[in-house]
């Protein structure tokens, strides 16, 4: 499936946040408060982005993740949208818009906080992982 056939595929905010560079309400989305183990993939490409072992509660009321899984996927970018100095993160193969990365995360997890929209990730649980094409990332939760 092609990418045209894919965002055809989303849900209004799902395309809002990917394709529009837009933010779903904090709280009231998928993934803020969801801690099983497993990956979180770009919606629209599908590319593994981050892991549920880098995932902490920021109490920001999106998810945040210390690191990406992959890093050459997450690209960053400068972003001075709504009067303030930020770093986008965007997906590498999809060109979607996930977030925002900031310099506030634990300590002892680097110090990063990768503060990602639920809209532009899709879950793959752990015993999915094979299953889905991804089990090259079962290695993770050993």
């Amino acid at each position: 499936m092609n990418k045209e056939e894919r965002l055809k595929q989303l849900s209004q905010m799902q395309y809002y946040v990917t394709q529009q560079n837009g933010t779903e309400p904090p709280y009231q989305n998928e993934f803020d408060q969801h801690f099983e183990e497993g990956i979180y993939v770009d919606i629209v490409s599908g590319k593994p982005l981050f892991s549920s072992k880098d995932k902490f509660d920021a109490g920001c009321g999106w998810p945040s993740f210390s690191k990406p899984v992959v890093e050459t996927e997450v690209i960053e970018k400068f972003d001075t949208s709504h009067g303030m100095r930020r770093i986008e993160v965007r997906s590498k193969t999809a060109d979607s818009h996930l977030g925002h990365v900031f310099p506030d995360g634990p300590r002892e997890l680097g110090g990063l906080r990768y503060c990602i929209n639920s809209a532009s990730l899709r879950f793959i649980p752990k015993d999915r992982l094979e299953e889905e094409g991804y089990g090259e990332y079962l290695k993770l939760f050993d």
